[in-house]
């Protein structure tokens, strides 16, 4: 095996390892609450990463034992593939930019607004036939029964820094005036016409504030937090993904020189 593919197969394998964080990094975000109830984001991530994963076997395969039509074929694929990931993640963060959140004096944790938040992902969860379907799934989790087991006190409470699915979910809008029974439960709400949401509000622990606007603005600030971490990682693994490609390039055409004058010096032998 010459040297040109001995850096291929290297370079191949550092694809390889790339595609683990990136699979890790799917496997993380689809295992949240709030994507088990939203199918849309569940599994891209870990399909590219999958991809990238059997696309770099293919090219270390191709360069260890030389295979040129497998080399190819990888150098083809794997320049499709960091085309999608660029496009995933251009399109993840200009979704993910803008912020629905806001300070509440005296509290710990940030509320949210749904106008805050980008117009595509309003219409494609909240403003869609899709919040029916998923309300009832985040009622079905452990997303807010967790409050009551983790804060006792009004003090403790009201100092957490909660998720912004359970900001918006499972109590009601500070603005309401609801007195704090605990987590869950709130009573005799002090201006209730401050906001829609405070006469939604409701102590069953199957409803609580799951037909809120806050809720729904929770959901998506919950979304844009998780994706904005897993777009660091994917940020690294193309800038390596695209070196790598660039460099393995240039190796299958030094490769393909070698051949050719290995070729020609048997020629003349």
């Amino acid at each position: 095996m010459g040297v040109a593919n001995n850096i291929t197969a290297i370079l191949n394998f550092i694809a390889f390892l790339c595609s683990i964080p990136i699979i890790a990094a799917g496997i993380w975000l689809a295992s949240k609450p709030d994507n088990e109830c939203i199918h849309l984001f569940r599994w891209p991530v870990v399909l590219l990463g999958f991809l990238i994963l059997l696309v770099s076997l293919a090219g270390f395969v191709g360069a260890y034992w030389y295979k040129e039509t497998l080399l190819a074929f990888y150098l083809c694929c794997m320049a499709i593939l960091i085309g999608l990931l660029l496009i995933l993640l251009v399109f993840a963060f200009v979704v993910t930019r803008a912020d629905g959140g806001y300070d509440v004096p005296g509290r710990g944790y940030r509320e949210y607004r749904l106008e805050g938040f980008s117009s595509w992902l309003r219409n494609h969860i909240v403003y869609s036939n899709n919040w029916d379907k998923i309300r009832p799934c985040l009622a079905e989790t452990d997303v807010c029964s967790k409050l009551t087991q983790n804060y006792i006190t009004v003090d403790q409470f009201f100092m957490a820094h909660i998720s912004p699915l359970q900001s918006g979910c499972c109590k009601p809008p500070t603005v309401c005036g609801y007195n704090y029974v605990n987590p869950t439960l709130w009573l005799n709400p002090v201006n209730p016409a401050a906001d829609p949401d405070c006469y939604l509000w409701n102590n069953d622990q199957n409803q609580l504030c799951y037909n809120c606007n806050a809720c729904k603005a929770g959901l998506l600030g919950n979304l844009r937090r998780e994706w904005r971490k897993v777009n660091v990682i994917l940020i690294v693994a193309v800038v390596v993904l695209i070196w790598v490609y660039v460099i393995a390039c240039s190796a299958f055409k030094n490769a393909q020189t070698e051949d050719l004058f290995r070729r020609y010096k048997q020629g003349w032998v």
